[in-house]
């Protein structure tokens, strides 16, 4: 073959016979096993690509919610309270009324409580 080749390309025809021989050998699927794998390869590739976007995108969705449901708890839980305290504050001027001052004490030990609870959870999920 490589005496044939060293021929033609002496009489001139040598990349019309090379190019020949690779439209027979494409007709004939010669190289299909290795273009099937390449192919193969490729698209694991691609859906292994496709699988960390997706995992991605649902991370930041996850945390948006998580940010979203701890910013209503917060709203929540400590709104009322806070906002009972503001009342009892502006309309007595001071905290005489022991139970008043027990609602006080409450109220920041269970804020603290919160507080301590989602910089709890959020340090444990940091990596």
């Amino acid at each position: 073959m490589t005496s044939g080749a060293v021929t033609d390309t002496a009489r001139g025809t040598g990349a019309k016979t090379g190019s020949q021989d690779e439209v027979l050998a494409a007709l004939a699927g010669s190289g299909a096993e290795r273009e099937r794998m390449v192919a193969h390869t490729t698209r694991r590739v691609v859906m292994a690509s496709l699988g960390v976007l997706k995992e991605q995108k649902a991370g930041r969705k996850r945390n948006r919610a998580v940010a979203l449901a701890a910013a209503v708890v917060v709203l929540f839980v400590v709104g009322p309270p806070l906002w009972w305290l503001a009342d009892t504050l502006l309309e007595d001027e001071i905290v005489t009324n022991p139970v008043a001052e027990i609602g006080v004490w409450a109220f920041l030990l269970c804020t603290a409580l919160l507080a301590s609870a989602l910089v709890a959870g959020w340090v444990r999920r940091k990596p």
